[in-house]
């Protein structure tokens, strides 16, 4: 029997412990009642709006010195606005949130939708996630749209790990990770993590788990805060005589031939089907670049989480840079085996899966292929290549006429995932390339062609369709289908001199283009930017779109970034100053090194840009100050779009034109500038629509 000494003692420490926060529904319906938006909470918190979100729902909670403020904050509110009934009983509570989260496609590439189940997390006690005491695990509501469940993966693809030994997961779980070297870590993401994202074809592989290290995480594995070198980012590793290495080594993992850089790949060999690799991302070696993530380095491990949560489950867990993994998207939703039964044996083995690109690397046909390929430098081809590349056109100043000089604005307008639109539909050879000379061109077969365009005659004041720089061609020079099929849908004889073909042809890209254009509308829409929106609400949420959620304008960002590093990819140069002209680089042992499947997309996109300039000045008698990639600036009566665009009388778009809106391919403001500002530059030899934005935009060609 205890003392009465004993028992008030145990009293007086429970009363000096720190206080602790209410249920996550009273913590709503305080705020509630004092007339609080989870905005203005986030604000006051220095923190995001899904942040406290999470603090209401019981996903998260807040650490010190939030966590001392909240309280002040919630002790204030509870005084003022005390509960008139009962305490709230521990039941789920299901707040109110906009849409979060797109389901990934299911094995054949189409969408799941359900209400995420609770998870039950299948770590040992001490690394479940940390929740409070008396919520349970509360479902996600019915209105989100969430992928299905994966038992094997309950804590989702990817945690965010502190050097507190905090683990930042998706929906706000934190995991307690003991891990104090990387072995250690490595171990526990394989065994007692949970964590990972099964395949996004059947056919395919489940996704391996992806742990991001802060720098604090970084230092406390062993690693160096930073890592430094003269040689380029890419390239950086630890030398194999980094003691982290050699533990690495001596724990029985191994390292890919990339080394142990800002992207690192542990594995050891699979047992069966089950995989053994863990993906390591460091944030401070500048693993998550500031172009394609803006303002993650400045965000907290659980923002982190979620930017990168989003991302892993609306297009794929990150396995590298936006264009590593945009090159993977297309690998995972188009396996290049499938089981197929050995008819001799009974027994299933690998096998082709029809409309991939095989297992295989595809030497190109030489005018597709770059200057120092191998395919070129031993065969000593001489015979031009192909230049298929995005805009970088400025018209002559002396073709402005007065009335046009006259006009107040310039006014830029940028083309959604121009690339993106031009890989819909898209058919591309599959097969190694046959040669033939003199052929009857056909639209429908992708190739290379040399042809003779020169005597194309069209509107100096719009740009050549043919050439990037938007010149007239001079004799004949090698094109791919789309250019040629263009020629002839202006009406213009082709004739053929010679033509590398490709027999076996598909729409490879149609699942990685689906799967990035419901990416895209889904995030832009949960920023505010809908599809049902007429032209002036369009405008007005696109001025406010980026201010709305930094989260996910970070991942809006990535995706873009993903389509074209992801183009560019295909078509990857040597790298590193050692290279020698002549020999194979690693880029060229993948099978989805396909220079002509890049040159195929840009060719159509650069097409699509023509056939909407010609359009507009049929419709207008507008023409294109300068275009640059997807954008081009035109002189205008008004600083909007919307002074110059054709619409019809009933008020809707003039179709064949440049018409506003979300979707990929169609059109939303770059920037405005005075008229005088354009041609100033004109005059000086620059383009405008590098400029037009208000600063130095970055042509990104698909590299």
């Amino acid at each position: 029997m205890a003392s009465e000494e004993e028992l008030f003692a145990n009293v007086d420490a429970l009363l000096e412990e720190e206080p602790q926060l209410p249920h996550p529904a009273e913590r709503a319906r305080l705020r509630e009642a004092a007339g609080v938006t989870q905005a203005r909470l986030a604000q006051a918190l220095k923190t995001t709006t899904q942040t406290v979100k999470n603090y209401e729902n019981g996903r998260s909670e807040p650490k010190s010195p939030r966590l001392e403020a909240y309280q002040r904050l919630l002790r204030g509110w509870a005084e003022k606005y005390p509960a008139r009934s009962a305490p709230v009983p521990d039941v789920p509570h299901q707040p109110e949130s906009p849409k979060t989260l797109g389901s990934p496609p299911g094995p054949e590439g189409t969408e799941r939708e359900s209400a995420a189940p609770t998870r039950t997390p299948v770590a040992p006690e001490r690394n479940a996630p940390r929740r409070p005491a008396t919520s349970p695990r509360r479902p996600a509501p019915k209105t989100l749209r969430q992928p299905a469940a994966d038992a094997r993966f309950p804590h989702g693809p990817l945690a965010v790990l502190d050097g507190d030994g905090s683990a930042y997961g998706v929906d706000g779980i934190v995991l307690d990770c003991p891990a104090a070297s990387v072995p250690e870590l490595v171990e526990w993401t394989l065994r007692e993590s949970g964590l990972g994202a099964p395949r996004l074809h059947r056919n395919g592989k489940d996704s391996d788990p992806l742990i991001v290290l802060t720098a604090a995480a970084a230092v406390k594995l062993g690693l160096p805060e930073r890592l430094e070198g003269h040689e380029q980012r890419r390239s950086l590793r630890l030398p194999d005589d980094h003691p982290v290495v050699k533990q690495v080594t001596k724990a029985k993992w191994q390292l890919t031939q990339r080394g142990f850089g800002p992207w690192a790949r542990i594995y050891r060999k699979a047992h069966g089907t089950q995989r053994q690799c863990v993906q390591l991302a460091l944030l401070s070696w500048d693993a998550l670049d500031e172009r394609s993530w803006p303002g993650l380095a400045d965000m907290e491990p659980a923002d982190i989480a979620r930017v990168l949560g989003v991302y892993a489950q609306r297009v794929i867990t990150p396995r590298g840079s936006t264009a590593v993994s945009g090159l993977e998207l297309m690998t995972a939703l188009r396996p290049p085996t499938r089981a197929v039964r050995d008819e001799t044996t009974g027994n299933w083995i690998p096998g082709h899966h029809p409309g991939s690109l095989g297992t295989e690397p595809m030497d190109p046909a030489p005018p597709e292929a770059t200057p120092e390929h191998p395919v070129v430098v031993n065969s000593g081809w001489q015979g031009g290549f192909l230049d298929e590349e995005a805009y970088q056109w400025v018209r002559d100043v002396d073709l402005l006429t007065d009335e046009e000089c006259h006009l107040p604005y310039a006014v830029g307008l940028d083309l959604n995932t121009a690339f993106l639109a031009a890989a819909a539909r898209l058919t591309v050879g599959l097969s190694a390339p046959d040669h033939f000379r003199a052929p009857q061109f056909n639209p429908k077969i992708p190739g290379s062609w040399l042809v003779d365009l020169s005597h194309v005659d069209l509107d100096p004041r719009l740009p050549s369709p043919f050439t990037p720089t938007g010149e007239r061609p001079v004799g004949p020079a090698w094109y791919q289908t789309h250019t040629v099929a263009y020629a002839q849908e202006l009406g213009y004889n082709v004739q053929p001199l010679e033509a590398y073909l490709r027999r076996e042809t598909g729409a490879y890209l149609d699942p990685w283009h689906d799967r990035l254009k419901a990416a895209y509308l889904d995030t832009l829409a949960d920023l505010g930017v809908t599809r049902d929106l007429d032209d002036d609400a369009f405008l007005a949420a696109m001025e406010r779109h980026k201010e709305a959620d930094p989260a996910l304008t970070a991942v809006l960002a990535a995706i873009k970034a993903t389509v074209k590093g992801g183009i560019g990819k295909l078509r990857e140069r040597p790298q590193g100053r050692r290279y020698k002209e002549g020999e194979r680089w690693p880029a060229l042992e993948r099978p989805t090194w396909r220079p002509d499947i890049r040159a195929a997309v840009i060719s159509k996109a650069r097409i699509n840009m023509h056939r909407k300039l010609l359009n507009m000045s049929r419709m207008t008698g507008l023409y294109p100050l300068a275009v640059l990639s997807d954008c081009v600036v035109y002189p205008s009566p008004g600083p909007s779009p919307l002074d110059f665009l054709p619409y019809a009388a009933s008020g809707k778009p003039q179709p064949g034109g440049f018409r506003l809106g979300p979707s990929p391919g169609m059109a939303k403001p770059e920037g405005v500038q005075e008229m005088l500002w354009a041609v100033d530059l004109m005059e000086k030899g620059l383009n405008p629509a590098r400029h037009v934005k208000g600063g130095d935009a970055v042509l990104d060609e698909g590299e």
